[in-house]
Order: structure tokens, then C-alpha cells, then sequence
């Protein structure tokens, strides 16, 4: 692993909403001990505006969040990760590039919240939903003593941590 501040890469297909909201919450919760960032396989080109007024809402800084090509963190130059999650089903099945510095990786899939149909209301409590559940597992992964856990024991919680709800914690 790097060192004392971890890498952390939380992939999407759209880079739109969920690993936006995923990188969002980490660089708050983590700050000083995880830079997160976000991308996607397809991205669609623009973060949606529920995510971003949902993270203005919790007080995160909006100004990191673009939509960008998964690419851009397997180039040259692009920061070595210790940490890939995939958050939505699509990008946990198609083929990644080779990371940087040979990351970690678990799925934590999400229900997609820009594909909620409804009322705005229902739409944006769908993002209010995919929020809850990312800082739930992001809360469990940044509580892990991370310097001091095996790497098969630690390649278990994250896999646990993927398939937690919000009620649980892991051992």
C-alpha cells in the first residue's frame, strides 16, 4: 500500500451519481488519510444534479466532481491505488484495466439512482437511498485498522463490506 494516505478508486459505468457520491463522501470522511476519486468505463461527460445537490446538502465540496474515463487512472503519471470498488453491477463485470500499484478490489454494488423513474420526490429520495447505503460502507471502511489487518483479512471485510446493509457492521 502506499503509505499513510491511501489511494482509493470507486468505479461506475456513467461516473455520474454513484461513485461521484462514493468520492464525495470518502474525501470528507477520510480526509488526511484517504484521497478518493471516481470514474467510469462510459462516463456520461456530466455529473448529475441530484448527486451534486445532495452532496451540497451533507456539506461536501463540490468542485472535484467531473465525469471522467477510467482510463485516466490507468496512464502514466496517474496515482498508484491501494483501494478499487466497484459500485454499481456493470463495471464489477466488464474487464478493468490494469491499476497502478495493484490495488485491493471489491464490489459494493448500489442500485443505479439516476435510473429511478417517478416523481422528482421519488427520484431524488433514490439518491438520498444510494447515498445512505455508500456512507454506511464507506463509514465500516474507514474505521478498518488498515496498517495492522493481514491482507487476506482485509481482502474479506471488503468483499463483507459489499454486501453489508446499513444495520451491519463487520467483525
Amino acid at each position: 500500500m502506499s503509505g499513510s494516505i491511501y489511494n482509493v478508486l470507486f468505479l461506475c459505468t456513467g461516473n455520474s451519481a454513484r461513485s461521484i457520491l462514493a468520492e464525495g463522501i470518502l474525501n470528507t470522511l477520510g480526509a488526511g488519510r484517504f484521497r478518493a476519486f471516481s470514474a467510469g468505463s462510459q462516463p456520461k461527460g456530466e455529473v448529475h444534479p441530484f448527486a451534486l445537490d445532495l452532496l451540497r446538502k451533507m456539506d461536501i465540496d463540490t468542485a472535484f466532481a467531473r465525469s471522467k474515463a477510467w482510463d485516466e487512472f490507468a496512464a502514466d503519471g496517474a496515482p498508484n491505488l491501494d483501494f478499487v470498488f466497484t459500485v454499481c453491477d456493470n463495471a464489477a463485470g466488464e474487464t478493468c484495466p490494469v491499476w497502478p500499484g495493484q490495488p485491493m478490489t471489491a464490489h459494493w454494488g448500489v442500485p443505479d439512482p439516476a435510473a429511478a423513474e417517478g416523481s422528482e420526490a421519488e427520484r431524488r429520495y433514490a439518491f438520498a437511498d444510494a447515498y445512505r447505503m455508500l456512507n454506511a460502507r464507506i463509514s465500516v471502511f474507514a474505521s478498518l485498522p488498515l496498517a495492522s489487518i493481514d491482507g487476506l483479512a482485509l481482502q474479506r471485510n471488503l468483499k463483507e463490506i459489499g454486501t453489508m446493509d446499513d444495520r451491519e457492521s463487520i467483525a
